[in-house]
Formats: structure tokens, C-alpha cells, sequence
């Protein structure tokens, strides 16, 4: 799988910036790259995320394609897997946590104090860090989100939609004899990949990953990666990770993150061969971070 090699517009790099400074101290910094896109799955205008007094996330801007995965990097502490977590608000369970902005989902703001999110997080389901399967089985893992959103009428049904998500998680073969057996007792990719199973199995139109493979083996960590260009092909996909050769290898647009600002986004194979900003040229060639 190799990254999207399309060039982008050309664009007039930012000033130099220092490597520390308080957010106050570049409230006017504007994001490096061409934030917007034809068509957009998802579209997000001036997000801020507090946490008490302490602003982690500072006016970002970012639209996010159908059918494309975006990968969001930076160095740890630069506020790129809080922002994720406001893409199916998942910040809401912080007592402390504030989001202001707007964030459109197919041209509807998830922020809007009447939306369910209980829906809105079956359209936008999240896969974490670490695998954290039900204390089910496998079956039990992947049916339980169809039965309680009412996606199923049988137990065929049922059936149907289970066998078909575990397929397109890349994990049937490899299960199919023991869906009784508990997910716990899968190895760490594939206990992943049936979180995936169970993510895809109430039909999202996006898919958060916040560094899906961070704890896997290499051998797993590829099958997820195929997994994921593969799941392009159906889903829009948003994906923190701390491997550039990872964003690199599965992305098609890339967006580095610094101290809560947006810095640059572009094209994946530009990102990584020519960033137009000193800050993103630094992480890249590994001055920091």
C-alpha cells in the first residue's frame, strides 16, 4: 500500500515558530495546506476543547473525505487524539471537558444539544489503543451493537450481519468454528480486528482508529493496515498514530498537530516529502517530538 501521490497546490509557509509556547502566544496561527475538500464526510470550523481553564485544542479547521483515511500525527501531548475523540464526542464522558465550534456530520452539527448521541456514535464508531473486547463471545462481540440499535428482526438476520462484519474485519476463517468461545481468548491482532468486526457491524459511515495498532506485533500490526485500505473502500477513516511510516504507508491525506493547533494538512506524500512549515518539516525529520 503506498500513499496517495497526487501533488498539491502549492501553499506560502508560515513563519518560523518556536517549538514551546503557550497557546496564547499564536492565537492568529493559520493552518498550512488546504483545509477543505469536495464533498466532505465530516466538516469542522473553529473546534476549541478546554479541559477547565487549560485550552487544549485552538480554533482548528479541517474537513475529512468520504472515502479517504486521514492520519493525524504529532509529537505526544499535541491534542490530536483529543480532537478524534470530538469527532463522535467521546469527550462528553470528561466531566471537565468543554468543545466549542461546530462539527458537521453529512451537514449536520453532532454538537447540536438536541442530538442522540447514542446514534451518532453507532455512525461514528471509534476503535481504541488497546483491544478491549466484551467479556462475551465472539458471536456475543459483534451481534451485541445490531441487536440493542435494532438492526436485526431474527436471529438470521443476526446471523447474517456477523458473519458478514467478521468477513470484512478479515477474521471469519480464522473464527468461524469458535463464535461460542470468549473474545478475550484471541491473540492481541485479532482481538483488534473483532473490535473492528464489532464497530462495522452497526454500519457507520465514519471509523475512528486513536492508534489502533500501537500495541500489536508487526505481523498484526499489517493485517490491520490491509484491513484499513481495504475499509476505505466503504468507510471513511480517521486515524491518530504515532508511526509516520504507518500514516505514510495507509493515508491519503495527512494532518500534523502541535501544542493544539492544526499546523499543516495535505496530501500524505507531500506531507512527508515536502512540508511547507518549519514545525512539520521538524517532526518529520525527526528534529522533535
Amino acid at each position: 500500500m503506498q500513499p496517495n501521490t497526487q501533488t498539491v497546490s502549492s501553499v506560502t509557509p508560515l513563519m518560523v515558530c518556536t517549538d514551546i509556547e503557550p497557546i496564547a502566544a499564536h492565537d492568529n496561527r493559520k493552518t498550512v495546506g488546504e483545509i477543505s475538500v469536495d464533498n466532505p464526510r465530516m466538516s469542522c470550523r473553529n473546534v476549541n476543547v478546554f479541559y477547565g481553564e487549560k485550552q487544549a485544542i485552538n480554533r482548528v479547521n479541517l474537513d475529512i473525505g468520504r472515502h479517504e483515511v486521514i492520519a493525524m500525527i504529532g509529537p505526544s501531548g499535541c491534542g490530536k487524539s483529543t480532537f478524534l475523540r470530538c469527532l463522535n464526542r467521546m469527550n462528553d464522558t470528561i466531566d471537565s471537558c468543554r468543545v466549542t465550534g461546530e462539527i458537521l456530520l453529512d451537514n449536520q452539527n453532532i454538537y447540536d444539544k438536541t442530538l442522540d448521541v447514542v446514534p451518532l456514535r453507532a455512525q461514528v464508531g471509534m476503535v481504541f489503543q488497546k483491544p478491549n473486547p466484551f467479556p462475551k463471545s465472539i458471536y456475543e462481540n459483534v451481534a451485541y451493537g445490531p441487536r440493542i440499535h435494532g438492526l436485526s428482526s431474527s436471529k438470521s438476520d443476526l446471523d447474517i450481519i456477523v458473519e458478514s462484519s467478521l468477513h470484512r474485519a478479515g477474521l471469519w476463517n480464522e473464527v468461524k468454528d469458535r463464535l461460542d468461545q470468549p473474545g478475550t481468548g484471541l491473540s492481541g491482532g485479532q482481538q483488534q480486528r473483532l473490535c473492528i468486526a464489532r464497530t462495522i457491524a452497526v454500519s457507520p459511515e465514519v471509523i475512528l482508529m486513536d492508534e489502533p495498532c500501537s500495541a500489536l506485533d508487526p505481523i498484526a500490526t499489517a493485517k490491520i493496515e490491509e484491513l484499513i485500505d481495504e475499509l476505505r473502500e466503504e468507510y471513511t477513516i480517521a486515524i491518530v498514530t504515532h508511526s509516520m511510516q504507518q500514516a505514510a504507508r495507509i493515508s491519503q491525506r495527512t494532518a500534523y498537530f502541535h501544542l493544539g493547533d492544526l499546523i499543516e494538512v495535505g496530501e500524505t506524500n507531500q506531507i512527508f516529502t515536502n512540508p511547507q512549515h518549519k514545525l512539520t518539516e521538524d517532526y518529520i525529520t525527526g528534529r522533535f517530538g
